[in-house]
C-alpha cells in the first residue's frame, strides 16, 4: 500500500508550483484559473511560480499555441517566476536554473529513466517497475473486445495484454525488442493493495490497484507520455505542490506509484473543482465560450477576469465580490476551495466587467476602447489621425466625452461600438417618424426644433463645456415658453443621435460640441 507523505524537510522547502498546459490550442478559461490559483499560492507563501510547456503529445500540437498561452497569460497580468516567456521579437525564450521548461527539449531525460525503471526490481513482488510490452493498438484493442464479451475475472493492471507482456522475463523481452517495436509500461502490483494521498482540497483520497491500468510511460517513438515526463519534471523542478485540474485526479495514483519507483519523495496534490454550465453539465464549447482568448475579443477587462475566475469555486470571506489581485494573493487558501463543481455564471461577468468599467478613469477607458473601435468599423486610423467611419475627423476629447457618457451602461469594451458610433459621424441616420415625441407631430416637432437652434446658436462655447450647464440653460428657456420636456427633449435628442435610446441631449451635446450639436438639429429640421 502507498501512502503519501511530507517530510519536515519538505515543508520547510520554499514553496515551489508549476502551471504544465498542453499546446494544443487556446488556453481555457479552466486553465487559466489553473494558473491564477498556482500563482495566488505562489505569492501568499513567498514562493516560486514555474510554467512549463507540456508537448509530448505530438499529435496533438497546435502551431502557435505555445505563443498564444504566453500572450493569454501576460494579457490577465500572471508572470511566472520560470519557464517560457515572449521576448520583444516575438520569440519564445526562457528563464530560471531548471530549464529547459519545454517537455519535447528534454526527451533523453524520460528515456533514461524509462529504461531505468525496466531494471529496477519491487522488494515485495520481486518483479521490475515497468516492462516492455509489444503488442500493436490493434492487437489490444482485439482483446479488449474479447475480454468484455467473456466472463473471464480481471487482469493485473486492467490492460487484456498483460497476460502476454507482463510475464516475459528479462531475456525474452530484451531479445524481442532487438527485432519488434516496444512500449514501456508501468506495472501496476498484482496483489491486494491500494494507493492514498491527502489531498489537499479533497481530504483523503483512495484508489484501489485493480483501478489502475499500466499505463504507457515512454512511446515507440520514443517519446514519453504525459505521467512520465510530469513526474520527472515535477522532481527535477522541485515542485512541492500540484495545483491542477479535478480531471487530473484518476491521473495521481500512477504517479505516485512512479514516485515510489523511482525513489522519490511526492510532492502534495490539490485537486480544483470542475467548471460547469448553469445546468450543471461541465463547461464546454457546445454552451459557449470556453477559451480566454474569446473573452478576450469580446471586450472584458483583465482584472474583471481574474477577478471572476478567482471566484469560481473560492470566495476569500464576507459578502464582497470586488477583489484585487494583491487581495486576492493574501486571502488565498488551498483548503478554503470548495469541492464542488463551481458555475460559470455569464451574467455576474458581465456585471464585474462594467463595474471595473465605471472605475476606469476616462483616459484610460478610451485607450483600451478604441482598438474595439476599429475593429468594428467605428473608428479608422489615417496618417497617424483617427478618423469615422465616414472620414470624418475625431477629436479625441470628444472621443473620451462619449466614451464617459457610455461606461456606465457598457459590460464589454466591445459594446462601445454599438453605443458610439454616432458620437463620431458627421450626420446620423433619421427617421422622419421617430423625431417627433409620441405624443406629438412633426409640426410641434419641428417648432421646438427651430426654437432649440436659434437659442443654441447664441449660446457661447461654455456652456458645452458642461452638460448641467446646458441644461440650466435650455429649460428654463422651454419652461418659459410654454413647451413641455417631453415634446422638446425627444426631438432633439433623437436629431443628435437618431436612437430612441441614448443619453440625455445636454450630454450628447457636450460631447460632439456645439458646431456638429447645430448641423445635427438642422438636419432634422430638413427632414421634418
Amino acid at each position: 500500500m502507498i501512502h503519501q507523505t511530507m517530510n519536515q524537510s519538505t515543508e520547510a522547502r520554499v514553496p515551489r508550483v508549476r502551471f504544465a498546459p498542453s499546446p494544443t490550442g487556446y488556453l481555457h478559461i479552466g486553465g487559466l484559473r489553473t494558473a491564477l490559483y498556482n500563482e495566488l499560492f505562489a505569492r501568499h507563501h513567498g514562493g516560486i511560480f514555474v510554467l512549463r510547456i507540456e508537448d509530448t503529445d505530438r499529435t496533438r500540437y497546435v502551431e502557435g499555441a505555445v505563443e498564444n498561452i504566453l500572450r493569454t497569460l501576460k494579457w490577465a497580468g500572471l508572470t511566472p517566476d520560470e519557464g517560457p516567456f515572449l521576448a520583444p521579437d516575438g520569440s519564445v525564450q526562457e528563464r530560471g536554473a531548471y530549464g529547459p521548461y519545454v517537455q519535447s527539449a528534454r526527451t533523453e531525460k524520460y528515456r533514461h529513466y524509462a529504461e531505468e525503471l525496466l531494471g529496477k526490481t519491487e522488494e515485495a513482488s520481486g518483479q521490475s517497475y515497468a516492462y516492455r510490452c509489444f503488442c500493436t493498438p490493434e492487437e489490444i484493442e482485439s482483446l479488449k473486445k474479447d475480454r468484455a464479451s467473456s466472463d473471464a475475472a480481471p487482469l493485473p493492471g486492467l490492460v487484456p495484454h498483460a497476460r502476454n507482456c507482463r510475464g516475459l522475463t528479462g531475456e525474452e523481452s530484451a531479445a524481442l525488442a532487438a527485432e519488434s517495436p516496444y512500449v514501456i509500461r508501468l506495472r501496476v502490483p498484482d496483489r491486494v493493495g491500494r494507493v492514498e494521498f491527502t489531498d489537499s482540497i479533497r481530504g483523503l483520497v483512495r484508489f484501489d490497484y485493480s483501478s489502475v491500468d499500466d499505463q504507457v510511460l515512454l512511446k515507440s517513438d520514443g517519446f514519453p507520455t504525459y505521467h512520465l515526463a510530469n513526474v520527472v519534471d515535477d522532481h527535477e523542478m522541485e515542485i512541492t505542490q500540484v495545483i491542477r485540474g479535478e480531471e487530473w485526479l484518476p491521473s495521481t495514483p500512477k504517479h505516485l506509484l512512479l514516485y515510489r519507483a523511482l525513489g522519490w519523495e511526492p510532492p502534495a496534490f490539490a485537486h480544483l473543482p470542475l467548471l460547469l454550465n448553469p445546468d450543471r453539465t461541465k463547461l464546454s464549447k457546445r454552451q459557449g465560450d470556453v477559451a480566454v482568448e474569446d473573452y478576450r475579443a469580446q471586450g472584458y477587462l483583465p482584472q474583471a477576469m481574474i477577478n471572476f475566475v478567482a471566484l469560481l469555486g473560492w470566495n476569500p470571506s464576507g459578502d464582497r465580490e470586488k477583489y484585487s489581485k494583491d487581495e486576492l494573493a493574501r486571502e488565498f487558501r488551498l483548503e478554503k476551495v470548495n469541492k464542488a463543481g463551481a458555475v460559470f455564471n455569464r451574467e455576474k461577468l458581465d456585471w464585474l466587467n462594467g463595474e471595473y468599467m465605471k472605475e476606469m478613469p476616462d483616459e484610460e477607458l478610451t485607450e483600451v476602447v478604441i482598438p474595439f473601435l476599429r475593429i468594428d468599423g467605428v473608428l479608422t486610423e489615417v496618417d497617424g489621425g483617427i478618423k469615422a467611419a465616414d472620414g470624418s475627423p475625431v477629436d479625441r476629447e470628444a472621443l473620451r466625452r462619449s466614451v464617459a457618457l457610455e461606461k456606465g451602461r457598457a459590460k464589454t469594451l466591445k459594446d462601445f461600438a454599438a453605443t458610439t458610433g454616432y458620437f463620431f459621424t458627421s450626420k446620423v441616420e433619421l427617421s422622419r417618424d421617430m423625431i417627433p415625441w409620441k405624443k406629438s407631430t412633426p409640426e410641434v416637432a419641428k417648432e421646438r426644433l427651430y426654437g432649440l437652434r436659434d437659442r443654441l446658436a447664441g449660446l457661447s462655447e461654455k456652456y458645452f463645456s458642461d452638460p448641467k450647464l446646458l441644461e440650466a440653460e435650455i429649460i428654463p428657456f422651454v419652461a418659459e415658453r410654454g413647451w413641455t420636456n417631453a415634446d422638446t427633449l425627444w426631438p432633439f435628442r433623437v436629431a443628435l443621435s437618431g436612437r430612441e435610446r441614448s443619453p440625455s441631449p445636454f450630454e450628447i451635446a457636450w460631447a460632439i460640441g456645439k458646431k456638429r450639436t447645430l448641423e445635427r438639429v438642422e438636419a432634422a429640421i430638413s427632414l421634418l
